[in-house]
Parts: C-alpha cells; sequence; structure tokens
C-alpha cells in the first residue's frame, strides 16, 4: 500500500455521482464550522444546530454502513466483510442513539447533559462495535513467522499510541481527579477507545499486501476515527473541567468523523479478493511500528523536559517498548538468517543445475545425431561437434581451423556460401539447405544443413551449422511417392498419376486419346481359383498391356481388374482402335495360371479430345461410358465414346430420381394382374402381379427400361417390397369376395433382393399384415439365383418355405441350372420360357424341348406353368403334354385390378 496521504487522495471521488456526495460534506461541515466559530444565532441555536446535525450525520453513517453489508450480502461478498459493515454501523447507530438521549436533555427537557448519562451509555458502545468490525475485516494469508511479527508490530503501535494518549491526555485528567470514580472511567473511556480503534486501523494497514482490492476504506475510516479521537479527547478534558458545552467547534471532530464513515460506506469499491501470501509488505506497513515508537519516544521525552522526571506509566511504557523491539528485532535476526541460508542452498542447488545442465548440453552436443558446426564471418570452422565422427566419419580436426568451403564438394559449396551471405545481415536469421556431401568411406550422400546467425550472440560470435545424413530419408521418400502413384501388385501407374499425365499431356497438345480396360471373366477366375491366382493373372495381363502400345504411352492400373492407356498423340482417330483391337488379340492368348489354360477377354472404352472433352475429368468420363457400352456388346469389344452415351446418361439419372419420386409419392406406381389359367379345366386359378409406371411426362414405361435401372441403384428393394404388399393386398380382397376359391398370387423376386438376410422377414411381415395365407403366395425368381452365392441363397430359400410360401424358377430353360440344382433347392413350380412355347406353332413344329420341362417337373413332382400362349395350337399341345398350367395372351393381357376382377365373375371373358 502506498503512504498514507496517498491513500487518501486515492479514497477521493472515482465517479462524478460520488465527487458531488463528497462536495455535499464538505460545503454542510464548512457551513457547521462557521455557525460554531462565528456563534451565529446564539449558544442556544448552536447547541441545536451541534446536536442536530450529529445525531443525523450518525444515523446517516449507520445507515449507510449497514446498506452497505446487505448490498455485499446480495452480491455473495466475503461474510466478513458483511460482518466488518455491519458492527461499524451498529457502532454509528449506538453513538447516534446516546445523541438521541442528549437531544432529549437539552433540547426537549431544556436542562444540562448529566455527567455521566444514557448518553454517554450510547456512545460507550460506539468503539467497541467499531473495533470488532475493523478485527473481522479479512487480511492476506500468513506464515507463522509473519503472524508473529504482526502481532509484534501491533503490540509496538498499541504501546506507543497509550504512551502518547497517556502524556498528552490521560495522565493529566487521571491527576487532576472527578466527581466519582465512574465519572473518570468514562472520561477515560473515550481517548482510551479512540486509541485502541486507532490500534486496530494501524494494524490492519500493516498487514495489507500489494495488489489486492479493499474490503473497505481504511483511509477514510481512519480519517474519520482520528479525528473522532481529537473530540474525545478534547471532551474528556473539557468534561472534568466543567466548561464543555454543546455547539462547540470540538463537535465538528465527531461531525467529520461521521461524513467519512458515511463517504467510506458510500464509495464504490470492487469486490474483496483474497491476497496472496507471498505478496510484498508495503513500505507503510513496515514503518508504522518504528513511527509510532518514535512518536512515544518523542512524547513521553519532550515530557521529562518539561517536568523533570515521568510516572511509573510511561517507565513501564517505555520498557514495554524496548522489549518489543528487541523481540522484533531478534525475530527479524532470525528470519534473516532463514532467508540468507535459503537463498545460500537455492543459489548452491541453480549452480548445480546449471553445470549439470551445462554437461548434458555438452553432451548431448557431442552424441547428437545432428554435426554442429560453427564458422566465423571469414567462413573459419571455428568448433566442430564429435558427432561428425560418426555420422561422416571425419576426425573433427579434419574441418577445424580451415575454410568449411574448402573440405565442400564443388557443387555444395556454392550453395553453402549463397545461403551464409542470405543470412550475414540479420541476426539470428536461419536458412535451410540440402547439399551433397563425401562421405569419409567415399560413399556420396545427402546433407540437409540449418544455417543461423549467432555472430550477435556473445556466447557463440559465429554461424551455427546443424547437419544431418537424410540419405535415407530421401530414399524412403522416394519410395512412398513412388508407392504413392503406383499400383502395388502390378508397378502400373496409379489412377493419381495417370490423371496428372493425363493433364500435363492435355496442357501439351490435343491430340490425346485414354482407352479404358474392364477385364470379362475376372470374378470367376478368383472365385474359382483364388484371390491369388487373380493376383497372378493381372500380373501378366499388365505385363501384355505394356508390350501392345508404344513407347511413351502411360498404362495404369485403376484397381480391380480396370485398367487404362494413355495415348500422348493421336494422328487420327482410327490410331486408338487399332492400339485397342492389339489389345484384344493380346488378351485372346490363354494365360497360364497354376498349370491351367485361362481364357479371359476385356472390354475396352476409347474417348478422344474435343469439344466435349477439353479437361482430364471430363475425358475419362467419357472412356468410362465407351467402356460400359462396348460391355454391353459382348465380351471382346470396344467402342468409341459419342455424345449420345452421355445423353443416355443423363436420362438414366434423370429416370432414377423419378423412380426414387413415385416411390416416395406411391401414386404413379401401379400393378396389373395376369391371370394363370389350369390347362386341363381352363379356370383361373391365380394371377402374376405386374408393375407398371405411368410416367407424369412420358406415359407408361415398360417394365424393361426401369427394372434393370431399379436394381442397379438398389430401388429395387423399395420397389419390391411395394409389389409384394400390393399385390397381398389385392389377393385378400379378391378372396374376401369369393372364399370358395383359393387364389393364388405370383411375384417376381429379383436376384437383388436376396442378397437381403431379412428377405423372410420382410416377406412373414408382409403376411402379416395384409393377412393372405402364406400357401397362396407364390415367389418366382430366375435361374441366377441358384447359381450366385448358393449356400446364402439357399439359406434364405429354406427361411422362406418354412414361412409357407411357395417357389417358382422363372423363365427355366434360358439359364446354366442343372438337375443336382433343382434337386437340392425346396422349388415347387417351373415356368417354361415363351422361346420354347413359340416352338410349339408354325410349319415345323417343335415339342421336344417343351415336353423335356414338363417330364422333368413331373419326375422332380413340380407343376409346370407355360409362359407366352398365344395360339390354339400352342393350347393344345401343352395339354396334350400334360402342363399344368399356363399364361398368354390367349387367354387374357396383364391387366389393371378392376378389369382382373371381372374375370373372375365371368369365366366367357377368357379366350380359353
Amino acid at each position: 500500500m502506498a503512504s498514507w496521504p496517498n491513500s487518501l487522495l486515492r479514497a477521493a471521488a472515482p465517479t462524478r455521482g460520488y465527487a458531488l456526495l463528497c462536495g455535499t460534506a464538505a460545503a454542510v461541515t464548512a457551513v457547521l464550522f462557521v455557525v460554531f466559530v462565528t456563534g451565529a444565532g446564539g449558544s442556544l441555536v448552536g447547541q441545536n444546530v451541534s446536536n442536530i446535525a450529529l445525531f443525523l450525520a450518525a444515523l446517516a453513517a449507520g445507515a449507510a454502513c449497514l446498506v452497505r453489508a446487505w448490498r455485499e450480502a446480495r452480491g455473495h461478498g466475503s461474510r466478513r466483510v458483511r460482518w466488518a459493515w455491519a458492527l461499524t454501523g451498529a457502532g454509528s447507530v449506538s453513538w447516534g442513539v446516546g445523541q438521541a438521549f442528549c437531544i432529549w436533555y437539552e433540547t426537549v427537557l431544556g436542562t444540562d447533559v448529566p455527567f455521566p448519562s444514557l448518553a454517554d451509555a450510547g456512545y460507550f458502545w460506539m468503539m467497541p462495535f467499531t473495533a470488532a468490525g475493523l478485527l473481522l475485516l479479512p487480511v492476506s494469508r500468513q506464515s507463522l513467522a509473519q503472524q508473529v511479527r504482526s502481532i509484534l508490530d501491533g503490540l509496538m503501535i498499541a504501546v506507543s499510541l497509550l504512551l502518547i494518549t497517556w502524556v498528552l491526555i490521560l495522565g493529566p485528567l487521571v491527576r487532576q481527579g472527578a466527581d466519582s470514580r465512574l465519572g473518570l472511567l468514562v472520561t477515560l473511556w473515550y481517548p482510551g477507545g479512540d486509541v485502541v480503534v486507532l490500534t486496530i486501523v494501524l494494524f490492519m494497514v500493516a498487514r495489507l499486501r500489494r495488489g489486492g482490492r479493499r474490503p473497505l476504506s481504511l483511509p477514510l475510516v481512519g480519517a474519520g476515527l482520528a479525528a473522532f479521537t481529537v473530540s474525545d479527547s478534547g471532551y474528556a478534558y473539557l468534561t472534568l473541567l466543567d466548561s464543555y458545552g454543546s455547539g462547540n467547534v470540538l463537535d465538528l471532530g465527531w461531525f467529520s468523523g461521521f461524513a467519512l464513515i458515511f463517504l467510506a460506506a458510500r464509495r464504490p469499491e470492487p469486490a474483496y479478493t483474497e491476497q496472496d501470501e507471498h505478496a510484498l509488505t508495503q513500505p507503510l506497513g513496515v514503518m508504522l511500528p518504528y513511527l509510532a515508537v518514535v512518536g512515544a519516544l518523542l512524547t513521553s521525552t519532550f515530557e521529562v523536559l518539561r517536568h523533570g522526571a515521568h510516572d511509573m506509566f510511561v517507565s513501564w511504557s517505555r520498557s514495554a517498548i524496548i522489549l518489543l523491539i528487541v523481540g522484533r528485532q531478534l525475530l527479524t535476526l532470525l528470519e534473516n538468517r532463514s532467508l540468507t541460508r535459503g537463498l545460500e542452498a537455492r543459489v548452491e542447488a541453480r549452480t548445480a543445475e546449471l553445470r549439470a545442465s551445462e554437461q548434458r548440453f555438452e553432451a548431448l552436443v557431442q552424441h547428437s545425431s545432428d554435426v554442429v558446426t560453427v564458422i566465423d564471418a571469414e567462413g573459419v570452422v571455428t568448433y566442430q561437434s564429435e558427432s561428425i565422427s560418426r555420422v561422416f566419419g571425419y576426425d573433427p580436426s579434419y574441418f577445424s581451423g580451415i575454410t568449411l568451403s574448402e573440405r565442400m564438394l564443388s557443387e555444395a559449396a556454392p550453395v553453402l556460401v549463397a545461403a551464409i551471405e542470405a543470412i550475414s545481415g540479420t541476426a539470428y536469421a536461419t536458412r535451410v539447405v540440402e547439399v551433397p556431401m563425401l562421405h569419409a568411406d567415399g560413399h556420396r550422400c545427402l546433407a540437409e544443413v540449418t544455417l543461423t546467425n549467432l555472430l550477435e550472440d556473445p556466447s557463440v560470435r559465429g554461424i551455427v551449422l546443424n547437419s544431418r545424413d537424410i540419405s535415407e530419408r530421401k530414399e524412403l521418400e522416394d519410395q512412398l511417392v513412388h508407392e504413392a502413384f503406383h499400383d502395388g501388385l502390378t508397378k502400373l501407374a496409379n489412377r493419381a498419376l495417370f490423371k496428372d499425365r493425363l493433364e500435363v499431356a492435355l496442357r501439351r497438345r490435343e491430340d490425346v486419346a485414354i482407352l479404358f480396360l474392364d477385364l470379362d471373366g475376372f470374378k470367376e477366375v478368383n472365385d474359382s481359383l483364388g484371390h491369388a491366382a487373380g493376383d497372378v493373372l493381372l500380373m501378366q495381363v499388365a505385363m501384355r498391356l505394356g508390350e501392345a502400345v508404344r513407347d511413351g504411352d502411360t498404362v495404369a492400373r485403376f484397381g480391380g481388374d480396370e485398367f487404362a492407356v494413355l495415348i500422348d498423340a493421336v494422328a487420327v482417330p482410327e490410331d486408338a482402335d487399332e492400339l485397342a483391337t492389339r489389345i484384344i488379340a493380346a488378351l485372346d492368348e490363354p494365360f497360364g495360371i497354376e498349370n491351367q489354360e485361362i481364357h479371359v477377354q476385356g472390354s475396352i472404352g476409347i474417348a478422344l479430345t474435343g469439344p466435349d472433352a477439353r479437361d482430364a475429368d471430363q475425358l475419362m468420363r467419357n472412356a468410362d461410358l465407351a467402356m460400359y457400352r462396348a460391355k454391353s456388346a459382348g465380351s471382346g469389344q470396344f467402342a468409341r465414346y459419342d455424345p449420345q452415351m452421355h445423353t443416355g446418361l443423363v436420362e438414366r439419372l434423370q429416370l432414377a430420381a423419378d423412380l426414387r419420386r413415385a416411390l416416395e409419392n406411391g401414386d404413379e406406381l401401379e400393378l396389373h394382374y395376369q391371370p394363370t389359367i389350369e390347362l386341363r379345366t381352363g379356370t383361373i386359378v391365380g394371377f402374376e402381379a405386374l408393375v407398371r409406371w405411368r410416367h407424369p411426362l412420358r406415359g407408361m414405361i415398360s417394365p424393361i427400361d426401369f427394372i434393370p435401372l431399379a436394381e442397379s441403384t438398389g430401388l429395387i428393394r423399395p420397389l419390391g417390397q411395394w409389389v409384394l404388399a400390393e399385390a397381398s393386398r389385392q389377393a385378400v380382397a379378391w378372396g374376401a369376395a369369393d372364399p370358395a376359391r383359393e387364389l393364388t398370387m405370383a411375384v417376381n423376386v429379383s436376384g437383388v433382393q436376396f442378397d437381403q438376410p431379412d428377405l423372410p422377414e420382410i416377406v412373414a411381415q408382409v403376411l402379416a399384415t395384409t393377412g393372405l395365407p402364406a400357401e397362396r403366395l407364390c415367389l418366382e425368381m430366375t435361374e441366377s439365383v441358384l447359381m450366385t452365392d448358393t449356400e446364402e441363397n439357399l439359406a434364405v430359400l429354406l427361411s422362406l418355405k418354412d414361412i409357407g410360401v411357395r417357389l417358382a424358377i422363372d423363365d427355366f430353360g434360358t439359364g446354366y441350372s442343372s438337375l443336382a440344382y433343382l434337386r437340392r433347392f425346396p422349388v415347387d413350380t417351373l415356368k417354361i420360357d415363351r422361346s420354347f412355347v413359340e416352338r410349339l406353332s408354325g410349319t415345323t413344329p417343335d415339342a421336344a424341348l417343351a415336353r423335356t420341362i414338363v417330364q422333368l417337373g413331373q419326375s422332380l413332382g413340380m407343376s409346370t406353368v407355360a409362359e407366352g400362349i398365344e395360339e390354339y395350337a400352342q393350347f393344345l399341345a401343352l395339354r396334350r403334354m400334360g402342363c399344368d398350367l399356363a399364361q398368354g395372351y390367349y387367354f387374357s393381357r396383364p391387366l389393371p385390378a378392376t378389369e382382373a376382377g371381372l374375370l373372375l365373375k365371368d369365366k366367357a371373358a377368357l379366350a380359353a
């Protein structure tokens, strides 16, 4: 804390409103001073003005302190701060109560105030309350030694002030005597209590630390209590002389004291925070006890000089002060010795730490993987670390004392000289260079050198070079770069490097072509011979591609069985066609893998630069589209990109988006139903549900156009579930209209749907929701389902049979299923493909294949259904063969649900 005058200055108004409050208090004090000094209005007016002013000032100060305590409580301030304000306010209120009795005697009763009286009872309690409040103020945390020192400081202040008060006030009062012992005690109480409170104020000032917020404005409160001390001492003296009367100038001390306490309570203060116990004690806190002692000694010495002697109280007080000073100095001596020992220990520890740090630094430099070299401004080596022998094989003396460039390779010296010149003009500048260096054993290596300008550093005075051998790191980086841009299996360029070279070629010239190649039959090789054989096949394909292309062309593998070729210069488009032909011819030759001849073919898409392919992404997209066109044309084909392919792709994407929207809305899709006829009786035994899409712009779209799209986009799953649920609901509705007729509802299931392991659960949920009996639902699948993922599909089919649904193979005879598969899978029905039914008509009918399928179904216990019957001859031939069921335009086309329902009511509606 700063000196006391500076503290008083800091207690000045921090805000404009508070400045106005201070000005008002000063103005009222000045008015009272004029009234008391001039005696304006007579002694009675002065008496009443003094009594009322002191009463109001005491109540105002007490109220302000109590309000401040209440605000501290609401603001979650320190509990000790709240009690400090509350007790200080209680002391002012107590004094105000005593002043009220004084007014009662002098103003109401018109008599002199007796001494002692009830007024003194009110005055009496101000100092205890105020002292208790000040003692409750929170102070900094202190060690035991600090606490003892604070107690000694407080006792020094208290004894010194008590001695001063005794010499100046209390001693004369005691010697003069009083009318009664009680009167003397009360008289002595006022200045004595003031001394105690002032001692507490000074004690708190001594304990406060620098840098924290103040919980209470001690300068204002201390100044107010000092004013009280002056007035109380004068009051005690004048009371013993029986010459005190209200309205005396002496009353200004009490008024000023309450005014200062009021301003202290009203002064805006930040919230209190406890101080750091390691904060330094401020100069005033250190000097206060000694200033008080000097004041006591001067006062007692003056008393001796004036009277020639002093009483026992002064003697004992001086002795007590001497003992306290001795104790204080002994404590200081002990603290200084402890501090000295602590400082010596810290210095020794720090010295040892610095020595260890120096040794550690030296060891790190000598054994570091970096070679440390220091050169002066002329390039002469002034220091060379021993690590150079381990890193580059040289003895440190080989470089010491000579110009560094003399020991460097001819191509490295200019680089180092340029780097040194670049940093020599800027202190602490750095530069990193890579230079070749000759190892002591003769092999070349690559060194990374970090140069730092420490010429202005007094401990270095040179340029520091940190060198390390990065040969292995560079090799590893080159290897990683190669692996990042090459295929790990075939060592061909990968997609990233292919695209980079394509972009370079497009920037350099315009006649560029690329080929995308996809192997046909590679999956079968992997599945039959294993992935190791597949890898061997890919490496052989990569070798043949490298032999087929020209020098300068880039061959890349994108992943899996996808390859690409970059033709850097194409004179005419036929050059790309010629290369594609050579590649296909090279792949036609059999591959030898694990003592087996493997035949694979490739589909190639060709894309050339042109108006619709100006950048790498467009060119690669075009080649990809052309490859899929070639694949759709058959194995071993190539196709050149034309803009119609992109248009078809855009239309396909738009159609997929429209199909997704149609599934979400549910108002464009509908089911048509084609009846299934029992050939023996000609009656309808069931229907096959066929989905139709009524597009709002394109009209009716054939399933041939959107079913493959749904399978490739994954939309077949929600579409199939919708068809299954809608067909089942319709079957239940027809069954409710004619309970005696048990109609079967056939629903086609795509092979993609069999990839769903939860297909049986979906079917069971639909049956449970719609109420359709399981035996009246027939799920139709193609022969490809039996051939792919046999074990998984078998598990799905068995789960469906456990539910109770019927299973049929659609378009039987067009696939590759064998008799073994038919015996293994739980199939109920074979549907004869329409291509076999067509052979039953014409001038030379061929019934052998159809008859074979019917007989096969009979031998396996399966029913047979003929599809695509359009003529009576076909109908008659199939019935003679013993075929069970039939479908076709001869009976009825697929019809909407309403029209199909009429067929059930009117048998004549059927052609049969």
